[in-house]
């Protein structure tokens, strides 16, 4: 666990004994669960509040505000639909007033979507950037107009909390990787080449995912060899494509890492396409939708590590905390399951 600092040592410490798990154990709740209930760790400076945030802005109650919620991308995916709806949920029950965005994955959208949120009258945004750089556009705007930004998925990483933006609440998309790669190493007994659909480029949950594998690897010591690696930008249409291209110029593949469902399950179709039978090629992914879970079940994925989309509870709990005087911590780590063939037909039911 990373270290717990600031305020939130008691609360984080209680959350911890009560609620955290290792890999694969428990139910992980839904949007509408306790905030509190989703926390595996806190990390870096806390207390950021009203008075100390970007030089100071008003000291609002959320209750009576607009929030803003930027979504980044298509909600084609499984994890930017429940992201959303967790986002749209939790407003709901805390009595909110929100207004929400899509940029379709395009960045300039994302800017004048968030541009366009101020406009209308939102005092806070809570955004999921489309990208770790290139929003500063946007983020220029949002501190000229004192509304304060809450980042959740993807971090901003050259950016400073509390400065920038308030704090962030994601994943480890390391430990993402070092858990896909020993669930590769157990799928695959150790043995055999590697390919690797790669999320897509500028952001840091594909940098991360990437390095946590293959260091993971090397710590291992394993006998598993990487012999290709291609962007498939977290789509399911390019990772069949991607996939369709590395089995043909390496025949002798046989286990896929895809750092996320979509690009595995159109790895899936490329495999099927290829006359290829469930299991004869090891399929390790990360996300935790239904589609991959299910493809567990038929054989197809050997495993699929969680990464949890269900920010909207504790993003408004940010959001309380920062405005009650309490304050927000740098990073927050939402909690994330694992689905094996073991408990993948009992906990279908759970997954995104």
């Amino acid at each position: 666990m990373r270290l717990i600092r600031g305020a939130t040592v008691i609360a984080v410490l209680a959350l911890t004994a009560a609620c955290t798990r290792s890999a694969g154990e428990g139910d992980t709740p839904e949007a509408g669960g306790s905030a509190a209930q989703q926390v595996q760790a806190t990390s870096g400076a806390g207390g950021c509040t009203p008075e100390k945030y970007n030089g100071g802005v008003p000291d609002l109650d959320l209750k009576t505000i607009t929030v803003g919620f930027a979504q980044s991308e298509k909600e084609a995916n499984p994890f930017r639909i429940t992201e959303t709806q967790s986002i749209k949920d939790e407003a709901a029950k805390r009595g909110i007033k929100l207004i929400t965005t899509n940029a379709q994955s395009d960045l300039n959208k994302e800017i004048a979507d968030i541009q366009g949120m101020i406009a209308q009258g939102a005092k806070a945004l809570i955004i999921s950037p489309l990208n770790s750089e290139g929003l500063d556009p946007a983020l220029k705007a949002a501190q000229d107009a004192k509304v304060p930004v809450m980042t959740i998925d993807r971090l901003l990483t050259t950016k400073k909390p509390c400065v920038d933006y308030l704090g962030w609440i994601g994943s480890d998309f390391v430990v993402q990787g070092q858990r896909a790669a020993d669930a590769m190493i157990k799928a695959t007994g150790d043995q055999g080449e590697v390919a690797i659909l790669l999320g897509a480029s500028g952001v840091n949950v594909t940098v991360d995912r990437t390095k946590g594998f293959k260091d993971q690897l090397v710590a291992k010591n394993s006998q598993l060899k990487v012999v290709a690696e291609q962007t498939g930008d977290f789509t399911r249409e390019k990772g069949q494509k991607v996939t369709e291209q590395l089995i043909s110029a390496n025949p002798g593949i046989s286990a896929i890492y895809a750092e996320n469902d979509e690009m595995a399950l159109g790895a899936v179709a490329a495999l099927k396409a290829a006359g290829k039978k469930a299991g004869d090629v090891k399929i390790i992914t990360i996300d935790g939708t239904k589609g991959a879970v299910q493809g567990i079940i038929d054989g197809w994925i050997a495993g699929v590590i969680e990464s949890n989309p269900r920010f909207g509870p504790l993003a408004f709990q940010a959001l309380e905390d920062f405005y009650s005087g309490k304050g927000v911590v740098e990073k927050t780590i939402i909690s994330d399951k694992e689905y094996t063939k073991e408990n993948a037909q009992s906990e279908l039911a759970n997954a995104y």
